[in-house]
């Protein structure tokens, strides 16, 4: 068998966004966020503006409810300090593991270290002092032994008897807390905790914890999951609006145990098939249906699988497919500019969900093995936050508006764009690149809504000077 460039290096797509996506790998991270910041321009008042509604939105959860055990335990023990991450990690790695020998390991390893003594007696809630003196004697019995003979011996002793009942204690506590971060251990246990608050007019989008192909047949046991779960959510979506039904998010490296550039024609058939049966059937029960994110060596593969299942005819006029985006990528950026333009070009709706990032502490050590020049993702927070705030409607909702009145115009049979063409594609071209906030949602404010105030302040035959004044009031309002 000739083997050829194209066994070995898979021919990725050609085309200038994806080219500029690898661009962006490892580019200089300072002249990323100043891109960003250039595109982000939030105004003094915009800041202002902003932290006064975050301080309003606090200000009204704690007076309209009582801490929760989790608030509580925020409270005393922050995420800046050791002893709050390791209980954030053990609450959260403790409703996954499977048995007793490893809780005693993660237990021995995330609490015999810290200096619970130092939080005792603080917390308001009596529920939280008494868990910390839990805590305090759980690291003494727990703690390494450091002194010889006797004590050695005695610890020794101490520790194996008094393990199991160290495990079952702080497991239930932890489970506690575990339940803000996990709604269930089951995707049956999670839709019916979830009622409660859908009855409000809350949706959830669900994500399986732990799922990781490591063979074949965890692939396929993923596989039939996720279609488990989907069809076990399919009661709960009655509302015609996608938008307001349950949603599902799922992991491509669970549906695939070699899910690498190197197996690429494996890929692009095992894996697009088996994630097209899982899309087909979301939207058979009109769903939504996220592609979640991967670690950064594996975006570019994923923009192909992602390009693959949306490009099936299958899932023509289907406004489900949804794609997550992490904004601490020096990439993201260029993937949303990709996404819009997957969108035009398959004539398709996509919901992009942006989010922070996770395991950013594991990509930035991957980074380090394996000997990279710099890494693709920002090392510090504000860029982050940076890169997060400068996607929204921005530059290129007027350049498609223009776009569109310029076609509207040519299939009228004129060579001019008219202030009622703009009009008249406003509500399609900026309908899915603004979202109302907590207060217009209060006040009944639909998109549309705003759409229909930014065109009522736009004077028709383009006299007013304060036209631009009166946009940023509308779109403020």
């Amino acid at each position: 068998m000739k083997i050829s460039d194209s066994n070995v290096i898979p021919r990725l797509a050609p085309d200038q966004p994806r080219a500029k996506i690898r661009s962006y790998y490892l580019a200089d991270e300072a002249r990323v966020v100043n891109e960003l910041i250039d595109i982000a321009h939030l105004s003094i008042a915009d800041r202002r503006s902003i932290s006064e509604y975050a301080a309003a939105l606090i200000i009204k959860v704690r007076r309209s409810s009582r801490p929760s055990m989790m608030e509580n335990f925020l409270a005393e023990y922050g995420l800046t300090s050791k002893e709050g991450v390791a209980l954030m990690c053990l609450a959260e790695a403790l409703l996954r593991v499977p048995d007793a020998q490893t809780i005693d390991e993660l237990i021995e390893d995330k609490i015999s270290h810290g200096n619970w003594g130092k939080h005792l007696g603080h917390s308001e809630s009596q529920l939280v002092n008494v868990s910390t003196w839990a805590l305090l004697l759980t690291g003494k019995v727990i703690a390494p032994a450091d002194e010889k003979k006797l004590r050695i011996t005695l610890q020794s002793l101490v520790k194996r008897m008094g393990e199991p009942l160290v495990r079952t204690a702080v497991a239930q506590a932890m489970k506690e807390l575990g339940r803000h971060f996990v709604l269930g251990s089951s995707i049956q246990k999670a839709s019916r905790r979830a009622r409660e608050l859908e009855a409000q007019g809350y949706t959830y989008s669900y994500d399986m914890l732990g799922e990781a192909a490591r063979t074949e047949a965890d692939a396929r046991r993923y596989h039939l999951a996720y279609s488990d779960a989907i069809t076990a959510l399919a009661p709960a979506c009655t509302h015609e609006d996608i938008r307001d039904n349950p949603g599902i998010s799922v992991k491509l490296s669970a549906l695939h145990a070699r899910y690498e550039i190197g197996q690429h024609r494996r890929v692009m058939t095992e894996l697009v098939a088996r994630t097209s049966s899982l899309a087909v059937l979301a939207r058979s029960a009109n769903m939504g249906f996220n592609i979640d994110a991967e670690e950064a060596d594996r975006l570019d593969i994923s923009l192909e699988v992602i390009e693959a299942v949306l490009g099936n005819p299958a899932l023509k006029g289907w406004d489900g497919f949804g794609v997550v985006v992490q904004a601490f990528s020096r990439r993201a950026n260029h993937v949303l500019d990709w996404l819009y333009d997957l969108a035009q070009r398959l004539d398709r709706k996509i919901m992009v969900r942006l989010v922070k990032g996770a395991y950013w502490d594991t990509e930035i050590k991957r980074a380090q093995v394996l000997g990279l020049a710099d890494y693709p993702l920002f090392t510090r927070k504000v860029n982050t936050d940076v890169s997060y705030l400068a996607w929204g409607a921005g530059p290129r909702a007027s350049q498609y508006l223009i776009l569109a009145g310029k076609a509207r115009a040519v299939l009228a049979g004129r060579t001019h764009v008219t202030p009622e063409d703009i009009q008249a594609v406003a509500h399609p071209v900026l309908r899915h690149r603004l979202i109302t906030n907590f207060s217009a949602e209060a006040d009944g404010i639909s998109t549309d809504d705003l759409i229909d105030r930014l065109m009522e302040a736009i004077s028709l035959d383009g006299s007013d000077a304060g036209t631009k004044q009166q946009m940023d009031t509308v779109l403020r309002s």
